[in-house]
């Protein structure tokens, strides 16, 4: 099913509202939320886009006015695959899926793996980057995202205790959804909905895969419910 409809629209305001937690949290301060997309006015952090449009008739002018399309690598997230930005300086970077898993969806067996916790300090969390990196940190990843209230750094190790697999999950209210980002590790989804459905019982799981991830994604009971892509500028 791929409609693009509620489920989509909730994946992406949960992905805009994540990408302004990120904003604020690298001290660019935060984005503009309109009815018809999220924007910010100063270049994101890497891999974070600079719009994320919200509906699925968003305009053009809805993103563009709202972003510096001066900025090297200035990007859009097109979160319904419905605009052309082609005759913009922009040009298609990859397509995806919105997905989402139901709240009373079994969640997988860990198969013996210990249960994923919550990172809680800035040195478990420059181990955790340096995981999902693999050994490349870049410092994405501030210590002042361990104080969101709606942001919760996952983290599933080894049995020497070394980090191996993780995620970031964040949590919004309207409607009331937990997004997953970040993912990475040998087959985390396990892990990931065990720990979400621990901290966060009773909500619905959201986020965007493609290719592989996304077959994965699908492999553990989630449903791809609309199409997203992300443009970059080409200046």
């Amino acid at each position: 099913m791929t409609t693009s409809g509620p489920w989509a629209r909730a994946a992406a305001r949960n992905n805009a509202e994540w990408c302004d937690t990120m904003c604020r949290a690298h001290g660019r301060g935060a984005g503009a939320f309109g009815d018809r997309a999220w924007t910010h006015p100063r270049r994101t952090p890497p891999y974070y886009p600079d719009a994320v449009t919200l509906v699925p008739d968003a305009a053009t002018h809805d993103v563009l006015d709202g972003i510096d399309r001066r900025a090297p690598g200035c990007s859009v997230k097109d979160g319904f695959a419905t605009l052309d930005l082609t005759g913009h300086g922009f040009e298609p970077l990859f397509d995806a899926q919105w997905i989402h898993r139901p709240a009373a969806a079994p969640v997988p067996p860990l198969a013996g793996a210990a249960p994923w916790e919550p990172v809680r300090t800035a040195a478990e969390l420059a181990a955790w980057e340096t995981a999902w990196s693999d050994g490349h940190p870049m410092g994405l990843f501030p210590p002042v995202l361990l104080a969101d209230p709606a942001t919760t750094v996952l983290a599933g190790r080894a049995p020497d205790g070394r980090i191996v697999a993780g995620a970031v999950v964040s949590h919004s209210t309207a409607p009331d959804v937990t997004g997953v980002s970040n993912l990475f590790g040998t087959d985390p989804w396990p892990g990931c909905l065990a720990a979400i459905t621990r901290l966060r019982p009773g909500t619905p799981v959201v986020g965007y895969e493609h290719g592989d991830d996304l077959t994965a994604a699908l492999r553990h009971g989630f449903a791809a419910t609309g199409p997203l892509r992300v443009w970059v500028s080409t200046g």
